[in-house]
């Protein structure tokens, strides 16, 4: 769990990204089955308060029995607190109340938006150039999305405030990755991700004091697992590889793959809740991972080279 975030990034994912990437991808795809099922029995701001605190209390845990420094440097808890703020608090909330008006494959698909945002802003911010083969794979992957969302576009006008919250989610989430590389911190990795997920976490924590502190009700065994899955792998690891991979490569390139994760989170809810398949997700799932490949195969189609 070392090597600092934020900074500077190379130009295409190494082997290692790319196993992170796979396990990112099954995580958060799956995750979107998994908080629809916690959503019955807990309160958004509770359920998110428990993902937030227990996720950071084992991401704390791991760096301190890795030996891994926890201090802050000096004058980086700004930026800690506005990276938590984008990247956590505004994420997690917006997208937990999304959930629970739109189905949980649609909600994944136009989260999962966020490159149409993070291209122009990392263009903007960061002076990335946007190249053609960037345009291109952009391209793919939002007519992906598009496919997936189908007849569902019509569906989504009777629920607009949850199509709002999910589009709003992708945003805040794109100005968030954009600003882990303005705004580096020096940190490595895993303390990186256990601050951002606590002081991100921080707003939410008092958001259920406020609001849903007496809301507590009998939870089942279903969404209990729900939990532990969110705690453990959707966000301690999941969180934590995301981190390494947006830190270490240009913004488009780690936007546009991870947009294989709405293909998943789509089989999911078609395999865990009844929604039905069709030729859609298929197409969809060709041209997402055209778009992936496009934007980190080099030219002539060789593999990017291991780094250590």
């Amino acid at each position: 769990m070392s090597g600092p975030v934020g900074g500077g990034g190379e130009a295409r994912m190494s082997r290692a990204h790319w196993w992170m990437l796979a396990g990112l991808t099954f995580a958060w795809g799956f995750n979107w089955t998994a908080i629809k099922v916690a959503l019955e029995d807990f309160t958004p701001w509770i359920f998110r308060s428990l993902c937030l605190s227990f996720g950071a209390l084992l991401l704390f845990a791991i760096a301190r029995l890795s030996r891994q420094s926890l201090r802050v440097p000096r004058g980086m808890w700004g930026r800690l607190w506005l990276l938590g703020f984008f990247n956590v608090t505004c994420w997690n909330m917006l997208i937990a109340y999304g959930l629970m008006m739109i189905p949980s494959g649609r909600a994944a698909i136009l989260a999962f938006t966020m490159p149409v945002w993070s291209v122009p802003l990392s263009a903007w911010m960061l002076g990335e150039p946007i190249t053609r083969r960037k345009l291109v794979a952009l391209a793919l992957g939002v007519a992906g999305m598009l496919l997936l969302l189908g007849e569902e576009v019509a569906s989504l006008g009777r629920a607009p405030l949850g199509a709002l919250l999910a589009l709003t989610a992708a945003l805040t989430w794109a100005i968030g990755t954009v600003l882990q590389k303005r705004l580096p911190t020096g940190l490595p990795t895993g303390a990186f991700t256990a601050w951002t997920m606590l002081l991100g976490g921080v707003p939410v924590f008092v958001g259920t004091a406020l609001f849903e502190w007496g809301a507590w009700r009998p939870v089942g065994p279903a969404a209990l697992g729900a939990l532990a899955y969110n705690v453990v792998i959707a966000f301690a690891f999941a969180y934590w590889a995301w981190f390494r991979i947006a830190a270490a490569v240009p913004v488009a390139v780690s936007s546009i793959s991870v947009l294989l994760v709405p293909i998943v989170g789509v089989v999911c809810g078609m395999l865990f809740l009844g929604e039905k398949p069709s030729v859609a997700e298929f197409l969809a799932l060709l041209l997402v991972v055209a778009a992936v490949l496009a934007i980190n195969l080099r030219r002539g189609g060789a593999p990017p080279q291991p780094t250590t």
